[in-house]
């Protein structure tokens, strides 16, 4: 009875997708071309007002909001548990989750967008482009994809979403001082929601422009060792999908890496 809407390259989606995965559960996939805009549609809309993904549809139900959704199979499908029992940690695992709707989660849409959306958009005539981003339900939201579709990489955003990787990733290896996970001893909602924004980083080949955190390292290979992980977001990106994504975030190496501050720039 679990439909899911959602997109290969989503980092929302794919932490919705390693939860589903962590708990053994089956789904039917609903593929939503974002690079063509099909999240805008009126039929998606009626289901996501927001028009992102992921939409997850339970009893033709919808619950939308990606962390809402985790906290959503947590509650209904409890075991095993992805929330730790002890209250401390629980809070904590709560604040990597927030950490990552408003923090992470802009700044990896800030240099992933270029890559990834704004080739497709850029092919279609000026007319039509501005029709589908005036379609974007938030305004900033909106605004900041125009910005991100005229500039690219070169986007006042990116310095700010670099800024913020990597002021998060210092905190992470704080975290992970005191357990194996972000929350504790236990995988949690937390590395969940965060692993996908490595992912993103992997993908471009970005990993050592960013992570020089040996705790880092070993606990986004746990993360990657995991079934689920496996499952979830690795067998979304065969070998041809992986090599293009490389040349692709090889060739904007330079545009991202001038932002590092200046221990960190390669």
């Amino acid at each position: 009875m679990l439909e899911l809407y959602t997109h290969p390259m989503s980092p929302c989606a794919q932490k919705v997708r390693l939860v589903l995965h962590e708990k053994g559960l089956a789904w039917t996939s609903h593929h939503v071309e974002l690079s063509q805009k099909e999240n805008l549609r009126p039929e998606y809309l009626a289901l996501n007002p927001l028009g992102v993904v992921p939409t997850l549809v339970d009893d033709g139900k919808p619950v939308i909001e990606s962390s809402i959704i985790c906290e959503y199979l947590e509650d209904a499908f409890p075991r095993p548990a992805l929330r730790p029992t002890d209250p401390h940690a629980r809070a904590r695992m709560r604040f990597w989750m927030k950490q990552v709707d408003s923090r992470l989660h802009p700044a990896c849409g800030a240099l992933q967008w270029p890559l990834i959306m704004r080739p497709a958009l850029l092919e279609k005539p000026v007319e039509e482009r501005e029709a589908l981003l005036a379609q974007v339900p938030e305004a900033p939201r909106r605004e900041r994809q125009r910005r991100l579709l005229e500039h690219g990489l070169d986007a006042p955003d990116v310095s700010a979403a670099v800024a913020t990787y990597c002021e998060l990733i210092q905190a992470m290896d704080r975290a992970l001082a005191e357990g194996e996970w972000v929350a504790g001893d236990q995988f949690s909602l937390a590395d969940a929601s965060l692993a996908p924004y490595f992912q993103t980083l992997h993908q471009f080949d970005w990993l050592d422009l960013f992570v020089t955190s040996d705790r880092i390292t070993h606990w986004y290979e746990r993360c990657r060792e995991r079934e689920s992980y496996r499952e979830a977001v690795s067998r979304d990106f065969p070998t041809e999908t992986l090599a293009q994504l490389r040349r692709d975030g090889q060739a904007a190496r330079g545009q991202v890496a001038v932002h590092l501050p200046p221990a960190s720039a390669q």
